[in-house]
């Protein structure tokens, strides 16, 4: 049996990358993981059972301490159990906070017990005027405080750059309206130099 392959698609919020990452795991026959579909709820009712508006996460420092680590362990955790049963995995999910770490990626191989496998990563781009209509249009409650605080949410996550090593990373620029986003995405992604493919348990 070949190893599975792990594909990680990052991108803000309203990027399009939900639309890009089903396509991919169309394509490729895999398990598919929105972090917001697995954690959306709990997340919200933790929020309000802790005092907290359900819908600030950016600016919230309990959000960002205490539940955002435990909805990307879960995550993690989950495409670990499917990628030993042999199953491609497709993950759904900003990743902002973790971008800017090399080891990332690595580092959770080693926590969640991750067969040896090949990672790749495709980082969905946008305009600030599309990602901000998008937002707009989308109307949830949870892109509230990012509109309300437009130039201190794009600075933060806006053009942030994916520095994990062990992955191969590709980008796609989506800034066609939604029902026109590329249906071009790399099943092979190049490798930008961010380091070798393998990772898991006995990594290649």
């Amino acid at each position: 049996m070949n190893a599975p392959t792990l594909r990680i698609v990052i991108g803000t919020a309203g990027s399009g990358k939900s639309t890009i990452a089903q396509r991919l795991a169309q394509q490729h026959c895999a398990t598919y993981l929105d972090k917001d579909a697995m954690s959306a709820r709990f997340v919200e009712a933790a929020l309000a059972s802790a005092g907290c508006d359900p819908g600030d996460r950016e600016a919230n420092a309990f959000y960002r301490d205490s539940i955002l680590p435990l909805e990307y362990d879960s995550l993690l955790d989950v495409a670990g159990t499917n990628l030993r049963l042999g199953c491609p995995v497709v993950v759904d999910a900003p990743f902002s906070p973790y971008l800017s770490d090399p080891t990332f990626i690595t580092a959770a191989a080693e926590r969640f017990d991750w067969p040896p496998i090949d990672v790749e990563v495709v980082q969905v781009r946008v305009s600030p005027r599309m990602l901000q209509d998008r937002l707009r249009r989308r109307g949830l409650d949870r892109d509230r405080v990012k509109l309300a605080h437009w130039d201190e949410y794009w600075a933060l996550h806006g053009q942030v750059t994916c520095a994990w090593t062990g992955v191969v990373l590709s980008e796609v620029s989506n800034d066609a309206p939604e029902a026109e986003t590329p249906s071009d995405v790399p099943a092979a992604p190049v490798d930008f130099g961010h380091g070798e493919r393998g990772v898991g348990g006995g990594a290649r």
